[in-house]
Order: structure tokens, then C-alpha cells, then sequence
């Protein structure tokens, strides 16, 4: 109500101080607002326009007005403003002869055919993809015709490509009794879809827009790629056709986000006098959406300038074409080297099955595909390694001094004596066993020996995020005894089929810190792989006590695959624990022994070990 009022008072301040006085009929407005609320298409918004009738029937200085150019300027600023509406516009136009859509004539073939060659443009693509560009969206009427034509010049052109790019920047024109025609050919014949709800304010009526069971020529069907080209121009019936095919899935929007117009705008005269009032007087509302386009436009799944669309659209249906190779390309490199047979076997069934079904159907670039695929994968095995990774060449070596060797081993790893002799040590990597020798003896020096006279340990693998498991048994062995060699953990290789035993080592550089004195490993959710490998040995053979919280569950280092001949490539893991003797680590984590969080974990191994060593004084 405040709203409207203010539409009113503003009107009749700027009659009176902008422009000379005239005379009108004091019903003008009145006859405006009604016409307004009898037809906007959305009467929700139209709260207090009765009362607005009301105050501008009494107020006598309604009588000051401007000419009607400038008032009906004013009168659209300031209707656009109350109802929040672009569309609703008053004209001052008194030779308006209003516009009668003529009807097709008779015309004959021959020029029946000129007519289509000029309004459709149809070419055939490399790659045997379909381009349609349409400016207006014909009717019933219209389509019943002259469809057969349509069919045979147009249509039967279309049907044999592998994708169609359908061309809707330039159409700002149409008849919602074309909808259903349009979409029917790109859906199946059966089931019947609600595709789109038509209300209309006058009537008080809704219409409910179904896909068609049959039609005229064969239908596209619903696999092959169909991308729709829009533009900040593409308006009314041309939107309703990209949201509606938008949202069922069935076409991927490329462009600018449309203009947001309606789906039918009328003129309406205002009374006896010169003034008319353009207004949307229905609205579509989604079935699947429950919204609108209308106002706000359709949002393209792929926003890009309206004269970059078209070469966009290519590329997204040049990679659609290699999917099918690449889905079916990593469901095999699965099946033959994830590490655990059954699952890789499963997942690769069930990938297929994503492809066969559709699932892949509306990927829009490499990243959308990888994202997709490496979700796919991850919901499929629940395993967080197994996913598409980028292939990465691995850098060349460096040649360091001792010197910077030293400062490096210094960064990399922490130490620290706590109170009553309690040893500190954290490193967030494992590293390669045999980039590790050369420079044991380094490491020993300048990090071990800080901390291998304790009297107790904490190890921080917190942040640990794994790394090579090839140094694992040479760590283990430091705190086992020397005497006897101890088989710490079985690994079986899926691509050898073969199963290898990580035995602790006869002989380490420096001295080992033993089976005896006290040992707990601190660790995290982010503590992953060769660290996690690690912390399940030391747990399983009564080694160490673990605080902190469940490990990651990742997997062994993955290895990365080349799927075929594409730029994809997949992170599998090929390695996994023995789990004759019970489940592994790989998926589910490491339970601690004493569950703390994260960063609780030092305190609380601290004031373990405090108190215990303070009971042996």
C-alpha cells in the first residue's frame, strides 16, 4: 500500500513542478490501475492498488499533468517501480492502429520453400553435428501448415546427426502453442511430461503444457547432445523452450542469460483516452522448478559472450563424443589393476552403467568430467584415492651439498626433550628408501640422536599425509629389537598378483630405540597412506599406544593411468594390506586407542607419559 501511494503522490508532485498545466480526465490513473489489476499476471504484487484508485480518485490535483509523452514516461517509472516489473510500460500514442498478426496465405510450394530457407538456417558441422538456428517459434496453426515441408527441408536433415546445436540468440518471437511441438521432438514418446503450466491472469486459468505422443517425422530422441545457444536477446517462447529442456535434463544452455520477458504480453487501451498500457498478462511456472524464467531469465549452464556460444558448444560436443571411450576406458583399467579385485570389478560394472543410463550425457568441459568421474568412483568404492589426477612430470633431481641437505633435513623434521625425559618427533612425509640413504647418516646426526636417548616418545603424525612406503620397514625396525627379525605386515600387489613381506631390518644406521621403552604416535583425519601403513603396524603388534582421532582411510601410494588415448588420467591403487588376519586400513582408518581430538592429542600423550614416568621415580 505505502508503495503505491508513493507511485500516486510522486505522479501528481511532478505534474506540478515539471510540467505545464493541462487537463485530463480525473479517471486516467483509476482506469490504469484497474486495467493492471483485472490482467498482471502476477496479482500477489498488486497489494493496496485498490486503496491506490481510492487516493488518486480524490485528489484534486491529479488535474496538473504534463503532455502525454512525458506523463506516460512517468507513468511507466513509476508502475515499473511499485510492482518491481521492467515489463509494464503506459504509451501515449494517439494514432495507435493496433497490430493484427496476419495468417499464413496460401502460398505455393515453391514459395512456401523460400519462405522456410529464409527464416530457418540449417548446416551440417564437421563431425556430423547438427546446426539450427531459429528467429521465431512457430504455432499450431502455423505448424499444421506447412509441417510437412518442415519435415522434409528442415527436418529430415537434422534427424541423422550426432548432435544438434540449436540456435536461439536471435529469437525474440513466438507462439506458446509451439512449445510442446518443440520439446517433444528432443523427449519420448511415452511417458507423457508435464513440461510447462501456463496461467492466465484474465481468465483466472492454468494450462497445463504436456510433450506430444506423436508427431510429424521421426523424434531426435533423448541421448544425443543437444546444446541450446542463447543470448541477453533471446526473449519470451524462445525461453520457455531452453528452461524447460534445461531442466529436464535433456539440453545444456550455452551463452548469455536470456532477457527474462514473458510468455504473453498485451496492450491494453486505456479507457477513451490515447494512453495504453503494455503488461505481461500470463506467466510460465516450471513443473520441476516450481519458478519462472520469466524476469529474471534463463541462466545458461555455460555463460559465455553470445558470440562465443556457438564455438563453445562445439567443443562441449567434441568432448561429449570421446566420454564413452573414456568412461568405458577407466572402468577397464579398474577392473584389471584396483588393488582389491571384487571391488574394482564392481565398480567398473557399475560405471558402465552410469554411461549406459545417461549419466555422463551433460558434461560440459574436462573438469566437469573429472569432477564427476572422481565423485562417481569415490561414491562407488568409497575409497578417496581412487579418482582422476593430473599427470604431473616429476622434477628433475637436485643436486644439494651437505650443507643444504642439512637445512633441509632441519625443516622437515621437528624434535623436541619435554619434561621428564620425553621425547618429541614429527614429520609430515615419508620419504623414498632410496633417496633416504645416501643421507641416513645426515638424519641420524642432526634428528635421531636428539631423541633416541629418552626415556620415552611421542611421534606426531598429525599432518602426516603418507608418501612412499618403502622407508616404512627400516622405521618400524628402530623400535624392534635387533635380535630377530619380525614380519611387520604383508602387502599384496594386484598388477603382479603377488604378495611381499615387510620384515623389520638386521642392520639400520645409528642406534635402534627398542622394543622396551614407551612409545605413542599422535594422530589426525588428515594423517593418510605410508603414515597410516606405519601406525597400523605398530598397532597391530602392540608397539604403540595412538591418540588422537580415526586416521584418513586412504590407501597405499596409488599409481597413475593414462585412460587410452585421452588427456584423463586416473590415481588407482594397486597395493593393499594383507587381510587374511583381519579388515585393513585402507578405507575405514586407524582407530586410536585413546580418541582425542587433534589438537588435544600432545596434552593428552604428555600427560600420559608424565604420570607414568612419575610413578617409576
Amino acid at each position: 500500500m505505502a508503495k503505491v501511494l508513493f507511485l500516486v503522490g510522486s505522479l501528481l508532485v511532478l505534474g506540478n513542478v515539471v510540467f505545464i498545466h493541462a487537463g485530463f480526465s480525473p479517471s486516467l490513473i483509476v482506469d490504469m490501475v484497474k486495467i493492471v489489476i483485472d490482467n498482471y499476471c502476477s496479482p500477489e504484487k498488486l497489494q493496496g492498488m485498490k486503496e491506490a484508485i481510492a487516493a488518486a480518485s480524490s485528489n484534486t490535483e491529479i488535474l496538473n499533468i504534463p503532455d502525454g509523452e512525458s506523463l506516460a514516461r512517468v507513468l511507466s517509472a513509476g508502475m515499473q517501480t511499485t510492482i518491481s516489473d521492467p515489463r509494464v510500460t503506459v504509451s501515449y500514442e494517439p494514432n495507435y492502429v493496433p497490430v493484427v498478426a496476419p495468417e499464413m496465405p496460401a502460398l505455393p510450394p515453391e514459395q512456401l520453400v523460400a519462405v522456410l530457407q529464409n527464416s530457418i538456417k540449417l548446416d551440417i558441422l564437421d563431425g556430423n553435428v547438427g546446426y539450427m538456428r531459429i528467429d521465431h517459434i512457430l504455432g499450431e496453426a502455423a505448424a499444421d501448415k506447412i509441417g510437412s515441408l518442415l519435415v522434409n527441408l528442415v527436418w529430415n536433415k537434422v534427424l541423422p546427426t550426432s548432435a544438434l546445436i540449436f540456435d536461439l540468440r536471435h529469437t525474440s518471437s513466438g507462439d506458446i502453442t509451439g512449445m510442446s511441438y518443440i520439446v517433444s521432438y528432443f523427449t519420448a514418446a511415452e511417458p507423457a511430461l508435464h513440461i510447462d503450466s501456463v496461467f492466465d491472469r484474465p481468465s483466472n486459468t492454468t494450462t497445463k503444457l504436456w510433450s506430444m505422443p506423436t508427431l510429424l517425422g521421426e523424434r531426435y530422441g533423448t541421448l544425443k547432445p543437444l546444446i541450446i545457444l542463447t543470448s541477453k536477446n533471446t526473449k519470451g517462447i524462445a525461453e520457455d523452450v531452453a528452461y524447460c529442456l534445461q531442466n529436464l535434463k535433456r539440453a545444456t544452455v550455452v551463452g548469455e542469460k536470456t532477457a527474462g520477458g514473458s510468455v504473453k504480453l498485451d496492450k491494453l487501451k486505456v479507457a477513451d483516452s490515447d494512453f495504453y498500457v503494455t503488461l505481461p498478462t500470463a506467466k510460465s511456472i516450471n513443473p520441476i522448478t516450481g519458478s519462472t524464467w520469466e524476469l529474471t531469465g534463463v541462466t545458461p549452464n555455460v555463460e559465455v559472450n553470445a558470440e562465443d556460444a556457438l564455438a563453445t558448444a562445439i567443443k562441449i560436443v567434441e568432448l561429449r563424443a570421446k566420454v564413452p571411450a573414456i568412461i568405458e576406458g577407466s572402468a577397464e583399467l579398474i577392473s584389471e589393476n584396483y588393488a582389491f579385485e571384487g571391488i574394482g570389478v564392481d565398480v567398473a560394472a557399475k560405471l558402465k552403467d552410469l554411461l549406459q543410463n545417461g549419466e555422463y550425457s551433460m558434461v560440459v568441459s574436462k573438469n566437469d568430467l573429472e569432477e564427476k568421474l572422481s565423485a562417481d568412483l569415490n561414491t562407488l568404492s568409497g575409497d578417496k584415492s581412487l579418482k582422476t589426477t593430473t599427470n604431473t612430470p616429476a622434477l628433475p633431481p637436485i643436486d644439494y651439498t651437505p650443507e643444504m641437505f642439512i637445512e633441509l633435513i632441519k625443516v622437515s623434521f621437528q624434535t623436541d626433550i619435554f619434561e621428564n625425559n620425553i621425547g618429541y618427533l614429527r614429520f609430515d612425509m615419508f620419504g623414498d628408501f632410496e633417496e633416504v640413504k645416501p643421507i641416513a647418516q645426515i638424519i641420524v646426526e642432526h634428528v635421531w640422536n636428539k631423541v633416541v636417548n629418552t626415556d620415552a616418545m611421542i611421534i606426531d603424525l598429525r599432518n602426516n599425509l603418507g608418501g612412499p612406503t618403502t622407508a616404512i620397514a627400516g622405521f618400524c625396525s628402530y623400535f624392534f629389537d635387533g635380535d630377530k627379525q619380525i614380519v611387520l605386515d604383508k602387502l599384496y600387489d594386484r598388477q603382479s598378483g603377488t604378495t611381499t613381506e615387510l620384515q623389520t631390518l638386521p642392520e639400520l644406521t645409528g642406534p635402534r630405540y627398542g622394543s622396551k621403552k614407551s612409545l605413542i604416535i599422535l594422530t589426525s583425519g588428515a594423517t593418510s597412506g605410508a603414515a597410516e601403513e606405519f601406525v597400523y603396524i605398530m598397532k597391530k603388534h602392540g608397539r604403540a599406544m595412538i591418540v588422537g582421532e580415526t586416521t584418513s582411510g586412504s590407501s597405499h601410494p596409488p599409481k597413475t593411468f593414462r585412460v587410452g588415448e585421452s588427456d584423463i588420467f586416473l590415481s588407482i591403487p594397486t597395493v593393499h594390506c594383507d587381510t587374511t588376519t583381519g579388515p585393513a586400513w585402507e578405507g575405514a582408518g586407524i582407530a586410536p586407542h585413546i580418541p582425542v581430538s587433534a589438537a588435544a592429542a600432545l596434552e593428552t600423550a604428555k600427560g600420559i607419559f608424565n604420570k607414568h614416568l612419575a610413578g617409576q621415580k
